[in-house]
């Protein structure tokens, strides 16, 4: 029976083992956060347990522990950075940090982020912005693992979408999905724990649905969300991180988990953000958001359910469980840090 661990202590020793590979105390403290409140969250397959693959890039050099992201074209309302093949979490910060400072200027800014690394959970970065009360959209790409309606292998990634939306008196509403049907680290959990997987998150070597987990992802593809609408969305996801920045796109970008440790992933990833001060009048927008808020709070609801719940909710009332109580850790990312503990020499608590 293992405890639940304490945000600080988990955010300490991840912080640590970044330094131990190089990243600046200042980075490995902003990247080291940025997995832990997904952990806190309940989004497992996105926080520490990546850590250890992010530690193999980092000592191999395919993610540059040292680089710094570099506005290479600007204009008032947005930018086009180079990460420099930096730990992905470093490159989204930068960026967002600069969508957010030209949101304020001009009220609306797109930032496009080319040749980072994996980026992890988009909505981390959408939450920040929206803890400073503007609207946030970030979109990533990555190697294709995903099918279109039709086809027999992967055309696109899980391509990551995220909103957030500032909430004066309360959490961020929150939105985080892959335009896969499943997230890729889903199916890996799945396995890794034995369990079965249903008929509706991958395509067969036959173009058709199969329950076979094992087949991913050297011969099945993760099905599109929602069909059409899902594959529509990856492509959008592609055209704003990808083209527009002119980044690597579609099997241009490599596989940060099989790849050489010495390759870069070159991942990219957009961030829009929308600061509503400047278009409404003052604490109008947070009026506005509050009776949609409380309108879909007090909708009928079916038998059981005690009321409907705003996306991302779920989410927030984990963390802050967590903050109180720890985070219960399962299994699987329990030994992913013990990987990350050995490549480091730093002690898991």
């Amino acid at each position: 029976m293992t405890r639940p661990i304490a945000i600080g202590d988990l955010h300490r020793f991840t912080q640590q083992c970044l330094q131990q590979v190089g990243l600046s105390s200042a980075n490995a403290r902003d990247a080291g956060l940025a997995l832990v409140t997904t952990d806190a969250m309940g989004v497992f397959t996105h926080g520490t347990k990546l850590l250890a693959g992010y530690l193999k890039k980092l000592q191999g050099g395919g993610y540059v522990a040292a680089a710094e992201p570099l506005i290479e074209r600007e204009g008032p309302g947005w930018a086009i950075i180079d990460a420099q093949s930096s730990l992905g979490q470093v490159g989204c910060l930068s960026a967002i940090r600069v969508a957010m400072q030209k949101a304020r200027q001009v009220g609306i800014a797109y930032v496009g982020l080319r040749n980072t690394g994996h980026i992890g959970a988009a909505g981390y970065y959408a939450a920040l912005a929206a803890r400073e009360g503007m609207i946030a959209m970030v979109t990533g790409n990555d190697i294709p693992s995903v099918a279109a309606p039709g086809s027999r292998k992967a055309v696109l990634g899980s391509n990551p979408l995220a909103y957030a939306v500032p909430v004066s008196d309360g959490d961020p509403i929150l939105l985080d999905i892959a335009t896969a049907a499943v997230a890729g680290g889903k199916v890996y959990a799945a396995i890794q724990r034995g369990e079965p997987i249903p008929n509706t998150w991958l395509i067969g070597p036959d173009g058709l649905p199969t329950t076979d987990g094992r087949l991913y992802p050297q011969h099945a593809a993760l099905a599109p969300m929602a069909g059409h609408k899902g594959y529509g969305f990856g492509l959008w996801c592609e055209v704003l991180s990808a083209i527009l920045p002119a980044g690597n796109m579609t099997w241009q970008v490599g596989s940060w988990i099989f790849d050489e440790p010495s390759r870069p992933s070159w991942h990219n990833a957009s961030f829009t953000v929308i600061d509503a001060s400047v278009m409404l009048l003052p604490g109008e927008f947070q009026q506005r958001i509050r009776r949609l808020i409380d309108e879909l709070h007090a909708a009928p609801t079916a038998d059981g359910v005690d009321r409907v719940l705003l996306p991302g909710e779920r989410e927030w009332n984990n963390y802050h469980r967590a903050q109180a109580s720890g985070i219960d850790l399962p299994p699987d990312v329990r030994e992913k840090l013990q990987q990350a503990a050995e490549l480091t020499g730093v002690v898991l608590p």
